[in-house]
């Protein structure tokens, strides 16, 4: 995570709020001291705003940064083995999207690689699983391919590790006031998305602006539940 990747998690976060009615271009303007043109150009990507600038912004919307951040991104250094008195690691499967989806516990042919997480980040997560995926094998995590990464980019950059919580399988916000994301099965797909739901239907919404949203109906005997595979815990940028 960079300047630059921070510029855009709040331009996005100041679109969505626009596009839901909740803020406009003139009143933010006002808000944070700035020309209307000059907010324009900042939402439209015509221009950065600066440090100060930014500030200014997140100060008058009353966000912090870690609000604006979807969820927790690691850095891209392995955990460190473990010493007498630093916090144990545990080793976490990297699988295919299938077998995320379909295994209630790995198999060793299923391993692809391997990466060690702090065991207290790992555990310090609140569970809400579905009684269908309380006994599954917890934690486990999947590659970003570079569709997944695009239709969230920032958030995913290409070849990221997402590690899934499996038993977290409920719409309900994990952090208030701030999107969840969470790992969709959608056909054969395994999709990572923000969900919302709506009318029977699951809101499979992407990040980047470029990707459509997706709906996806459920059957009368079907929950959000039956698609929710988990909640991304936690994002390696580049292990």
């Amino acid at each position: 995570m960079n300047f630059q990747d921070l510029h855009e998690l709040l331009r996005l976060e100041l679109q969505r709020r626009i596009d839901r009615g909740l803020l406009t271009g003139s009143r933010l303007a006002h808000q944070a001291g700035f020309q209307q043109a000059h907010i324009s150009n900042f939402l439209n990507r015509k221009r950065a705003l600066s440090l100060e600038g930014l500030d200014r912004v997140l100060a008058s919307q009353k966000l912090s940064i870690e609000q604006i951040l979807p969820l927790e991104i690691s850095a891209s250094i392995p955990a460190p083995r473990p010493t007498e008195n630093s916090d144990p690691v545990e080793i976490i499967p990297v699988v295919s999207p299938s077998s995320a989806m379909d295994d209630a516990h790995v198999l060793p042919s299923a391993i692809i690689e391997t990466i060690q997480v702090s065991a207290s980040r790992l555990h310090d997560n609140r569970a809400r699983p579905s009684p269908k995926h309380a006994r599954w094998q917890r934690f486990l995590a999947i590659r970003a391919d570079a569709q997944q990464s695009a239709a969230m980019d920032p958030v995913l950059s290409p070849g990221s590790i997402a590690v899934l919580d499996r038993h977290y399988n409920s719409l309900a916000p994990y952090r208030a006031h701030q999107p969840t994301l969470y790992a969709v099965r959608c056909g054969a797909a395994l999709l990572l998305r923000f969900v919302d739901f709506d009318e029977g239907r699951l809101i499979l919404r992407p990040y980047s602006r470029n990707f459509p949203v997706q709906l996806l109906p459920l059957a009368t005997h079907e929950s959000p539940a039956d698609y929710l595979v988990g909640r991304i815990c936690l994002v390696f940028s580049e292990l």
